[in-house]
């Protein structure tokens, strides 16, 4: 027990023993953690992989065939280009790594370019970080699922009417897995994570052997290549494919984003899964380009790049080509994982800073963002329904969110690192998210960021020039208007908060007068007990009655004279059968001609079902009243509930 001298209140604690009991949440989402379970729900690096680097690793399964899809439009014969625009991709790759590791030691409590942005470049550039990402990580999740939908209809063609709603259900699925939390659903994820690994590296190790000893051979019977228009090679052909295979590089900053899920060091446990996440992904990336081409994969909506290859490397459809596609199939789904791990984590940051409702920001029974991972489970869905879970048509939404991300990430680091160039050795510098001191090689660190800004910025120009008229100019479109819905939440917090302030507020004289009025549709048990709880409140009652039916207000009338204790009642006229209008406007009419230090208080009787369904079958009067009159301002509404259980026995006939 404390006492507050100052203000002369006393302020209890009380410790909660509540146990939450076992239901079927318990059974399909797992028994809740309390908020000191949070340290043990933490990772290590290697499920810290499975987790973060699903999304990262998968786009191998695409990222390949994208870049010939764009080349088949010039012939077969431009699929030799595919290697060197990989290796350009694979330098791009080292470039991110380097900044994102950079940004892991920097802040370590995550958030990635939106905190960067924010501490560095301001707030509006955080916002368009923070609307970059999120979209991002939608389109990651519709990406994905996608992609391993098309894998299954690769093995199985009967199923290609089907996708739809076979890809909405698989994220259905890894929706479930996530609400149980992080720690679980990465263990439950690690195995099929590191089994597509052990799947790559023999399918690609036998690959690459059979091509040095001249047994690799062509692809047999090939799908029929899907070329809408022919075109000459050219600079913007390359430039297209180019664009189309940096889909490789989705899914870097997912770690950077999600620091705090690492166990102690975090920082040195997210760089370090960055580093490997980043060689796997470069020797897979370059591994199955340089195949496919070998082997004359051709890119087609019936079969992908992944199928044709394995088949091909095998010489059969059997066990273990079917272990390669269902491999590909489960770090394809699973890759969703990251999106789920990023965006909700990173839409509580944007709702803490108050650009996102502030139900973001809350944790579930499992200590993970339930709310976030609902509402990118939804748009995720809706995006796949859309587009008709089509890879092809959803990659040209795909890559700009992540290098505008990409870079205002480098650009935010080339600043700090200007910044703490220009400290005197000791000072220190208090940002929000990091602390800035002297360092001695920020000319170097500066560069580097720069340059790798310069970078990704130039390839986000080549994306929305050459994939603009494919669907690009949709992100173009939506990602200003994601700022400025942000920009308008968080002006709405401001205001409310700023209403809200104690500062130089004075105090209202307390009410020492008191005025209730009921309104009452029919005088039964509800009526009296409401009646009791006002007269509790204030000697000075008024019950209301809209008159519909003058026989039904005559019998009203009856039964108050009876019943009523000597209340007044008061019987308002509604010739066009109105309920709400009648009531507002005596209501409107009283509040107005209120004394400063009266408080009118309407008390809405209202009957409680037994069972939920049984209120369908009422009207819920009490529940319009009390939504209608909360606007109104000077008027508080209390609602009196009557419990309709089995001790309430049936009136007397």
């Amino acid at each position: 027990m404390l006492y507050d001298e100052q203000s002369k209140a006393t302020v209890l604690r009380r410790p909660y023993k509540y146990q939450p009991p076992r239901s079927w949440r318990t059974w399909l989402l797992g028994r809740p953690l309390a908020t000191a379970d949070a340290e043990h729900e933490t990772i290590g690096k290697k499920v810290g992989l499975a987790v973060f680097a699903s999304d990262a690793l998968s786009s191998n399964a695409y990222a390949t065939q994208e870049i010939l899809v764009v080349l088949a439009a010039a012939g077969v014969a431009t699929f030799g280009l595919a290697i060197p625009i990989s290796i350009a991709i694979v330098a791009l790759l080292a470039i991110v790594t380097l900044s994102y590791e950079q940004i892991i030691h920097a802040y370590p409590n995550g958030g990635g370019a939106y905190i960067v942005s924010r501490d560095n470049l301001g707030e509006l550039a955080a916002q368009v970080a923070g609307a970059a990402l999120l979209t991002d990580y939608i389109l990651t999740a519709s990406v994905s699922i996608s992609s391993g939908v098309a894998q299954i209809v690769s093995a199985f063609p009967v199923l290609f009417p089907y996708r739809v709603p076979l890809a909405v259900g698989l994220l259905s699925l890894v929706m479930l897995a996530n609400l149980r939390g992080v720690r679980e659903s990465g263990t439950a994820f690690a195995i099929p994570t590191y089994f597509f690994l052990f799947m790559m590296a023999l399918t690609l190790g036998l690959g690459l052997w059979r091509h040095i000893t001249g047994s690799l051979g062509d692809v047999v019977n090939p799908p029929a290549m899907e070329v809408h228009e022919l075109q000459a090679i050219s600079l913007f052909l390359i430039l297209h494919a180019f664009a189309n295979g940096t889909t490789a590089l989705t899914g870097v900053e997912a770690i950077s984003n999600g620091i705090t899920a690492f166990k102690e060091p975090r920082s040195r446990n997210a760089g370090i899964t960055l580093i490997w996440m980043a060689v796997i992904l470069a020797s897979i990336f370059l591994s199955i380009t340089f195949l496919a081409v070998q082997i004359g994969a051709v890119p087609a909506e019936t079969e992908t790049v992944i199928s044709q290859l394995a088949r091909t490397v095998y010489g059969n459809q059997g066990i273990l080509y079917l272990g390669v596609i269902v491999a590909t199939t489960v770090i394809l789904i699973l890759a969703t994982n990251t999106a789920f791990n990023g965006f909700p984590r990173l839409s509580a940051l944007l709702a803490i800073d108050g650009f996102l409702p502030r139900q973001l920001a809350f944790r579930g029974s499992r200590l993970v963002y339930s709310w976030g991972i609902v509402a990118l489970t939804l748009v995720a869905s809706l995006l796949i329904v859309v587009f008709r879970a089509s890879v092809t048509g959803l990659i040209p939404l795909y890559a700009i969110g992540v290098f505008l991300s990409f870079t205002l990430s480098q650009v935010g680091m080339a600043r700090r690192w200007y910044r703490t160039g220009h400290l005197k050795p000791g000072e220190v510098i208090h940002q929000p998210a990091s602390t800035l001191h002297y360092d001695p090689r920020w000319r170097l660190k500066m560069m580097a960021n720069g340059f790798g800004a310069v970078c990704t910025a130039i390839v986000m120009g080549i994306f929305a020039w050459t994939k603009f008229s494919e669907g690009a100019w949709i992100v173009l479109v939506l990602i200003p208007l994601l700022v400025l819905m942000l920009r308008r939440i968080h002006r709405h917090y401001t205001e409310l908060a700023a209403r809200l302030s104690l500062e130089n507020y004075d105090a209202p004289p307390r009410a020492h007068r008191h005025r209730v009025i009921m309104p009452l549709s029919g005088v039964h048990r509800g009526t009296l007990a409401a009646l009791r709880y006002a007269r509790t409140l204030s000697s000075d009652v008024t019950a209301v009655h809209v008159c519909i039916d003058p026989e039904v207000a005559e019998r009203v009338r009856q039964k108050w004279e009876l019943w009523g204790e000597g209340v007044r009642l008061v019987i308002l006229d509604s010739p066009y059968r109105l309920l709400l209008e009648p009531l507002m406007d005596y209501i409107a009419e009283v509040a107005a001609a209120r004394q400063p230090n009266e408080t009118i208080t309407v008390v809405v009787p209202e009957f409680v079902t037994r069972h939920a369904w049984e209120n369908l079958l009422h009207t819920q009067t009490a529940w319009t009243l009390r939504f209608a009159f909360r606007t109104m301002p000077g008027v508080v509404i209390t609602t009196v509930p009557y419990q309709l259980d089995d001790r309430t026995e049936p009136a007397a006939a």
